[in-house]
């Protein structure tokens, strides 16, 4: 079966419709066969009207039967009630095809996000253009299928009810037609209006949907009861959703205005329409159930141009604009088999910047500059310096987030460009400052650091390693208790017990190089200097990389590199740094109280 996906392509309608029919095709064909049958039907309606009104007033002058009064009254019914059903059928249909829209997309969305390029997770704009996309997506695409079908339908049920105008009396038709023309430029034009507004809204939106998380959820109630700034953050919430509001009550006032003023204009041409058409019926041009059948038809025909045609012209421009985002979010740069699984037994010599200079996307201030260093395998590292010195996005580096740097970056003498996606995940098993917290079970917590699968042993030697049985005796449901907030029965640990969680998925990875980018920031400046001693001495034969701006957690590595202004200013052993009474010693010295 074919799967939806997000190439970098230029998508159009024929996207939403080709996306539609993979992810539900017996439901797209049977939608297309009732929405074809409904928009045929009214011309026929119109035709039946008449000959059923002349049937009725046939009987009195006996130039018709009974029989032919009921058969005619026998299709209209059967035509309004095949109408009265298709709807209600179609909407289920939709429903069905939403929901299997949902798994397709989602699906196919997550794994576009899961391969492109880091720099479009730290930049606000394309972060705003994601959310976008994501949001409602499968309603989104639904609604642009069938407001282009339903557009078809109309479109065709205009041309049958034109005809049957043209035949009786062509000039009613003409004037129509005439009228509609601007009508539906409007609708078109206001479609792209609201959803460049939307676009600006966005940002607004995702402040006002941040606040509603902060001030209702569960994370959050500690601080909101201890501090109660509940009342402060909703002033902020109220702010951000009534600029939102407005921008979009203005954009669309606007364009009602506009496209419902046309509108009014129509229906006084209909009444007036309607009151030259009587002079036909008086001289026998058409028959008077004609008459009240075309009467009926140019009233719905006028009604269905200006406000259902126009509202559906108007919700197919914004698709079309919805498309234009989904082409810039499919170009987005992405890492080929970025979601590969790391392979098992990579060997690791060593690393090496050599005059690395980087700079993130968008920006022109430069974070490193020409930065030198090299690390070997087996050994322990730190590299250490003031916050915004650079030290995170070493890391971000030389794990491969990053890959538009200037210089060389090179793993046991190739370039790091040269090494495939689950190659250059092997090498490294990390630990940032912003560790993951899953609402999972504590052993699953720990498994997910596995290559390959869950190993049992390897959790259950990470789980006594990082002192972690106490906390597992201590629940209710022992390993298979669910942490976090996000079910009921989740149970919630503390700071430093989640950091020795996520130690321990660093620590039962196969990978030859261990990253702590300040994982233990939050911890006190003792309790961090002993997990990391700890950690430390479990990691006896591994590479281990540790970065830290608290000197005391660092001083029994191997080597030290301190960080300044984006490039290395000191490196050496912690002995040969304080020996050398320069910036390390300085640093160290102002930190020497927290230790003490």
């Amino acid at each position: 079966m074919k799967k939806v996906r997000f190439e970098k392509k230029k998508y159009t309608y024929l996207d939403s419709l080709r996306f539609s029919i993979i992810s539900s095709p017996v439901c797209m064909i049977l939608y297309l066969i009732l929405s074809l049958a409904v928009a045929i039907l009214p011309t026929y309606q119109v035709i039946m009207n008449a000959r059923f009104i002349d049937n009725a007033l046939g009987l009195i002058d006996g130039s018709a039967t009974k029989r032919a009064v009921y058969i005619s009254l026998a299709i209209v019914i059967g035509i309004i009630a095949y109408q009265w059903l298709a709807w209600p059928i179609k909407a289920y249909l939709a429903n069905k095809i939403e929901m299997d829209l949902r798994v397709s997309l989602k699906g196919a969305y997550v794994e576009k996000c899961s391969k492109i390029a880091f720099k479009y997770v730290e930049n606000t704009d394309s972060m705003d253009l994601m959310n976008r996309v994501a949001d409602t997506m499968e309603h989104k695409f639904i609604d642009g299928f069938t407001n282009v079908v339903n557009l078809i339908s109309l479109f065709m049920t205009i041309a049958g009810l034109l005809i049957v105008l043209i035949t009786q009396i062509a000039w009613v038709a003409l004037i129509i037609i005439a009228v509609a023309i601007p009508l539906l430029y409007l609708s078109f034009i206001s479609g792209k209006a609201t959803y460049e507004a939307n676009k600006e809204i966005t940002k607004y939106q995702r402040k006002y949907k941040y606040l509603t998380t902060v001030m209702t959820g569960r994370e959050n109630v500690d601080e909101r009861t201890v501090f109660g700034y509940n009342e402060k953050l909703n002033d902020k919430w109220f702010e951000q959703y009534e600029i939102s509001r407005k921008m979009e009550t203005r954009t669309r006032a606007k364009w009602f205005v506009k496209l419902k003023s046309g509108s009014m204009i129509t229906a006084f041409l209909c009444t007036f329409i309607a009151a030259m058409l009587i002079n036909p019926v008086a001289t026998g041009i058409i028959t008077i159930g004609m008459f009240f059948s075309l009467i009926n038809a140019t009233f719905e025909l006028v009604h269905t141009m200006s406000w259902s045609l126009t509202r559906l012209i108007e919700a197919v421009s914004t698709h079309i604009e919805y498309l234009k985002e989904i082409t810039r979010f499919a170009a987005f740069e992405q890492y080929e088999n970025a979601d590969a699984v790391p392979e098992g037994g990579i060997e690791f010599k060593s690393l090496e910047f050599r005059n690395v200079t980087f700079k993130y996307p968008g920006t022109e201030t430069y974070i490193l500059k020409c930065m030198n260093m090299k690390i070997e395998a087996g050994r322990h590292y730190a590299f250490v310096g003031a916050n915004g010195a650079g030290k995170s996005t070493i890391a971000k580096l030389l794990t491969g987030l990053y890959q538009d740097y200037e210089g060389r970056i090179l793993i046991n003498g190739r370039d790091l460009g040269e090494y495939t996606a689950a190659q250059l995940k092997a090498f490294y098993s990390v630990v940032y400052q912003d560790f993951a917290r899953y609402s999972i079970s504590i052993w699953d917590n720990i498994a997910i650091g596995c290559v390959g699968g869950a190993d049992d042993e390897a959790v259950s030697n990470a789980i006594t390693a990082l002192k972690l049985d106490s906390v597992i005796e201590g629940l209710e449901n022992g390993k298979d208790t669910l942490l976090g907030k996000l079910a009921q029965e989740g149970k919630d640990l503390s700071g430093g017990e989640w950091q020795r969680i996520a130690l321990a998925r660093c620590f039962v990875s196969e990978s030859p190089i261990r990253v702590l980018d300040e994982p233990t920031a939050a911890l006190d400046p003792i309790a961090e200097s002993n997990l990391y001693s700890e950690f430390a001495k479990l990691c006896e034969g591994r590479t281990t990389l540790f970065f830290s701006h608290r000197l005391g957690s660092v001083k029994l590595e191997d080597y030290i590199y301190v960080i300044d202004n984006g490039h290395v200013e000191e490196q050496g052993t912690h002995d040969e740094l304080m020996a050398a009474k320069q910036l390390y010693y300085t640093m160290y010295d102002s930190q020497r109280r927290w230790y003490q």
